[in-house]
């Protein structure tokens, strides 16, 4: 079983936490940390732009990808929300297991 971390900012706590809490009682997620207030500087529409945002670090199961996306989309408030996934190459079996056991 492959697992993977999936990284999305949002722009307000409300948003991190409700998002979070649909991930994780839906059982598409394992864990979601909201790491507050973070800078982010980036594009958009050809210009600068600088916002305090919130991190959502959201554990899962590679195979759940597509239907996280699609919640993430559906409950974020941006436009083109940030949705990237990264491969856990290696973890506790410990820790690994309780992600399974914690999602569908």
């Amino acid at each position: 079983m492959s697992y993977i971390i999936i990284l999305s900012n949002t722009n307000s706590m409300d948003s991190a936490e409700t998002i979070a809490n649909f991930l994780v009682k839906e059982k598409l997620a394992a864990c979601v940390n909201i790491v507050p207030k973070i800078i982010s500087i980036y594009s958009w529409k050809n210009e600068i732009e600088k916002e305090n945002e919130y991190l959502m670090i959201i554990k899962t199961k590679k195979e759940l990808f597509d239907k996280v996306k699609d919640k993430i989309t559906l409950l974020h408030p941006y436009e083109v929300p940030e949705i990237i996934a990264l491969d856990i190459k290696e973890g506790s079996k410990n820790y690994l297991d309780w992600i399974k056991d914690c999602t569908i």
